[in-house]
C-alpha cells in the first residue's frame, strides 16, 4: 500500500503543531509496511511536476491513498486528483474555525468563511481523521458530510530523550530560578496568553513561554500588548532550537488554552514527567483526569491556587508528573501507526 502523506507548505509550517503531528505520523508509519511518499508532485516539487506534465508523464506521483494534512490549493489539487482517479482520500482535520480564532489579527472575522470552506473541503474525503472526540463533535456540527474518526496525534517520546541535560544551560540563559512555570508553543491569545500573564502578575514565581512571538502585522492586539510590555516575572524566549531545553528548564507546565483539538505540547510535558496545570475545557477532560495526571482550573485565581499547592507540596508535583508519564505512554507512536494503517486499509476496502 502506497500512501501520499502530504503537508502543504511544510517548510513555513515547520514550527507549527501541524508539522509536529505530521512528523509523528510519518515516524509511526516507518515501523509498518505502508510505503510513504510525502509529495504528490512528480519530481518532488510543483515546477518539476509541471515540466513532467508538459512532457506527457503526468504531474502526480502514483499512490493508493491520498492523505492531506492541510487545506490550501496544493491539498485541493491532490484531493481532486484522488477523486478524479477513484483513489481514496483521507483528510486530517488539524484546523477548525474554533481553534483558528484568537490566533491572528482578524481571525474572528475570517471565522465564518473558514467554517464554510472547511465544511466543503473535509466533505470531499472518504474519511476525515481528527485528534479527539471533541473535534469530531465540532466537525459534526458544521456539518461535515463524511465519516469522521478520532485518532490521537500521539507524542514522540524519543524526540525528548536527554532533556534533563539542558536544565542548567536554559535556566541560566533565561535567568530562571526556583519553581519555573512554563508554556511551549507559538504565542497566541487562544493558547491562554492573557491568563498566563495575569496569573504571573499575582505570584512570585518565574514564568517562561518558549515559542515564536509573531511581531508582524498579523499579530493580535493581546500578543503585541503582553509581549511588548510583559510582567516583570514573565520571559518570552522566542523560538528555541531545541525544545528539550524548554522541558528541562520548566517545572510546572501551565497551559490555559481556551480551545485545543488535543494539544501535543501537553503530552510532551507529560512525557517529561512535568506537573501539568490546564484550563478546564472539554478536550482536556477527554484525555486527562483532574487530580490524577493534571490539575484543571477555570479562573486565574484557581490557576494561582494550583501553582501554590504545587510549590508547597513537592510530593504532589512528583505524583502528578509520574502519572502524567503513564498518560503520555498511552499516546505512543505505535498506537498512531496502527490507527493510521487501519484507516488506510479501511478506505481502500470501502469499510468507512
Amino acid at each position: 500500500m502506497r500512501v501520499c502523506n502530504y503537508l502543504e507548505l511544510e517548510g513555513p509550517l515547520r514550527r507549527s503543531g501541524w508539522a509536529t503531528s505530521v512528523a509523528a505520523q510519518r515516524k509511526a508509519l516507518a515501523d509498518t509496511d505502508v510505503e510513504l511518499v510525502t509529495s504528490p508532485w512528480y519530481g518532488g516539487s510543483l515546477p518539476s511536476a509541471a515540466g513532467h506534465a508538459l512532457s506527457g508523464d503526468g504531474a502526480f506521483v502514483d499512490y493508493d491513498v491520498a492523505h492531506t494534512n492541510a487545506i490550501g490549493p496544493g491539498s485541493v489539487a491532490l484531493a481532486r486528483h484522488a477523486k478524479r482517479h477513484d483513489r481514496p482520500l483521507v483528510c486530517h482535520a488539524h484546523i477548525t474555525r474554533e481553534d483558528f480564532a484568537e490566533s491572528f489579527r482578524g481571525s474572528e472575522q475570517v471565522g465564518p468563511f473558514l467554517e464554510r470552506y472547511l465544511r466543503w473541503f473535509y466533505s470531499q474525503a472518504d474519511l476525515v481523521l481528527c485528534p479527539s472526540e471533541y473535534t469530531k463533535g465540532v466537525l459534526d456540527a458544521y456539518p461535515v458530510d463524511a465519516p469522521i474518526r478520532p485518532i490521537t496525534n500521539g507524542v514522540d517520546i524519543e524526540s525528548l530523550a536527554g532533556y534533563e541535560e539542558f536544565r542548567e544551560e536554559y535556566r541560566e540563559k533565561y535567568d530562571l530560578d526556583g519553581m519555573v512555570v512554563f508554556a511551549v508553543g507559538n504565542v497566541f491569545e487562544r493558547k491562554g496568553l492573557t491568563t498566563f500573564c495575569e496569573v504571573a502578575q499575582g505570584t512570585e514565581y518565574d514564568f517562561a513561554w518558549f515559542g515564536t512571538v509573531d511581531d508582524g502585522p498579523q499579530a493580535s492586539e493581546p500578543v503585541r500588548r503582553w509581549t511588548g510590555n510583559p510582567p516583570e516575572n514573565v520571559t518570552f524566549t522566542g523560538w528555541i532550537d531545541d525544545k528539550r531545553g524548554a522541558f528541562a528548564a520548566g517545572d510546572v507546565f501551565c497551559f490555559p488554552a481556551k480551545v485545543e483539538n488535543q494539544g501535543i505540547v501537553v503530552l510532551e510535558a507529560m512525557a517529561c514527567g512535568k506537573a501539568v496545570v490546564l484550563r478546564d475545557i472539554p478536550v482536556f477532560r477527554e484525555f486527562y483526569t483532574d487530580g490524577e495526571d493534571c490539575l484543571l482550573c477555570e479562573t486565574a485565581a484557581e490557576f494561582r491556587e494550583a501553582l501554590d499547592r504545587l510549590a508547597e507540596d513537592p510530593d504532589l508535583r512528583e505524583r502528578l508528573g509520574e502519572n502524567a508519564r503513564e498518560t503520555a505512554r498511552e499516546h505512543s507512536l505505535e498506537r498512531v501507526g496502527e490507527g493510521l494503517k487501519a484507516a488506510y486499509e479501511d478506505v481502500l476496502a470501502g469499510r468507512v
